[in-house]
């Protein structure tokens, strides 16, 4: 009985939109000019976790998984990330380098698609970001076998505690591990959503040819 009335409430859920439009002459040529203006308004609006996104990769047998994870930097080539390259998604990463990014800022009624090719950053670029993280992120990254399964919570807890003895001991800086690093995205297609009254929602979208974009409205 609770799933019903859980399941009715659901459906009756509905909030309407109304900040504002999206038209074609908001749009510039390159659809990371338009990116960047969102995620900094986004960021002086002060959303939470305005640069948090959804990472979506493919295994090989066709089977899609998401997480959340933080961008970092923005190029005129592409967009950031890092983490642990034996994870999941790391291991899918390796085997098919396509992946697409979400960003969902409810507050602003904005969302952003975004699909590429990923590749690795370099080694030097890696460790210069891993040097640059608080003490206890980079511990954590050292000894977390992310994805993989564990005994217990004590146990990462256990390792944090020693890793971090063993350091103090020998009075040393931390390295970046071997299997932890970062990545860029290569855009080859973006899509901008502005929530409209009435669900007609703007969506502009961008699609790479060589050195250009094509720009196209979607209907909602």
């Amino acid at each position: 009985m609770l799933v019903v009335d859980v399941m009715k409430d659901l459906k009756a859920l509905r909030r309407e939109y109304h900040f504002r439009d999206l038209t074609e002459a908001d749009c510039p040529d390159n659809p990371f000019l338009l990116f960047e203006k969102w995620i900094n308004h986004a960021i002086s609006s002060e959303v939470n976790e305005p640069n948090a996104m959804v990472l979506s990769t493919v295994a090989l047998d066709g089977q899609p998984s998401s997480r959340v994870v933080l961008l970092k930097e923005i190029s005129g080539q592409g967009l950031r990330f890092y983490s642990n390259y034996q994870s999941r998604k790391g291991q899918e990463l390796s085997t098919n380098p396509k992946a697409s990014l979400l960003f969902f800022w409810p507050e602003l009624e904005q969302q952003v698609r975004i699909e590429g090719l990923v590749n690795r950053i370099t080694r030097e670029e890696s460790s210069e970001y891993f040097m640059s993280r608080p003490y206890s992120s980079q511990v954590n990254a050292i000894i977390s076998p992310q994805s993989q399964k564990i005994d217990s919570r004590s146990t990462l807890q256990q390792s944090h505690q020693k890793l971090i003895k063993e350091a103090a001991d020998k009075d040393s800086k931390l390295e970046r591990p071997k299997y932890w690093g970062g990545y860029d995205l290569i855009p080859n297609y973006f899509e901008f959503w502005q929530g409209q009254p009435n669900r007609l929602n703007d969506r502009i979208s961008y699609k790479r040819f060589g050195k250009s974009w094509s720009l196209n409205r979607l209907a909602p």
